[in-house]
């Protein structure tokens, strides 16, 4: 399986909600897209590790995404172990992507940033000939990704770049939505209402899609940050 770009995300809806423009965009360009949630969710106070296993199945068919899998390395309790490290590393080695994207370097939620760390670290160690990995019983080879990008999640960050996402805002919103449970709920029912749920977190959503693609001159942008930046070019060109 040999993928362009691979997005590691804490819990499922992580990549659709902070990144799911710019993969809508990677696909619609002719590349290859896989997401590597770390975690089911199943802390989650909405919904059941089931039910969010079917609205994954429902984004990724909306994202046309051509990989995607489940470490279950554990909601909340996300520690960045050498046993967890070869879990992604095995990943990395299996799909051999050209870029990263991965979570941001901080954020509100505990797990995101214990996820950045954990990708951080493991990305780098894929790349040691002498760290050994199998997957499906064959011994991998050692492969690192040319570039690491994070996108921004909770809490903003200023971006080193913007992506514009204007023509696939409405698949990123059908994508996000996908998780009917986590956002836009406008019944509750019998679970708790939380944070991301109350119809009014989907409106600040698109607020910060339109703020950033506004900073770029798009309808609508994703902010990413370089991690190990700054990107090199050879020519000013590649800017337009």
């Amino acid at each position: 399986m040999k993928l362009d770009v691979l997005v590691f995300a804490a819990h499922p809806d992580d990549a659709e909600l902070n990144a799911g423009g710019t993969i809508a965009s990677l696909v619609a360009e002719g590349k290859k897209v896989g997401i590597v949630d770390l975690t089911k969710g199943e802390m989650g106070t909405r919904g059941t590790s089931e039910s969010r296993k079917q609205e994954v199945n429902q984004a990724s068919e909306v994202l046309g995404i051509h990989y995607r899998v489940n470490l279950d390395l554990g909601d909340s309790i996300l520690e960045n172990s050498r046993e967890n490290q070869l879990k992604i590393i095995e990943q990395v080695r299996h799909t051999t992507p050209s870029i990263c994207l991965i979570g941001a370097p901080y954020d509100r939620h505990p797990d995101h940033g214990k996820a950045s760390e954990l990708c951080r670290d493991a990305l780098f160690y894929s790349g040691l000939e002498k760290i050994e990995s199998r997957l499906h019983e064959e011994q991998q080879s050692a492969w690192r990704p040319v570039r690491i990008y994070q996108y921004m999640q909770d809490r903003p960050f200023e971006p080193d770049f913007i992506i514009d996402i204007s023509s696939f805002w409405e698949l990123k919103k059908e994508a996000i939505l996908s998780f009917s449970t986590q956002f836009n709920v406008e019944q509750p029912g019998s679970e708790s209402e939380t944070y991301i749920s109350n119809p009014d977190y989907f409106k600040q959503i698109e607020a910060r899609a339109r703020y950033f693609g506004h900073l770029a001159g798009f309808t609508f942008g994703e902010p990413f940050k370089i991690l190990n930046g700054p990107l090199g070019v050879k020519s000013l060109f590649k800017f337009f």
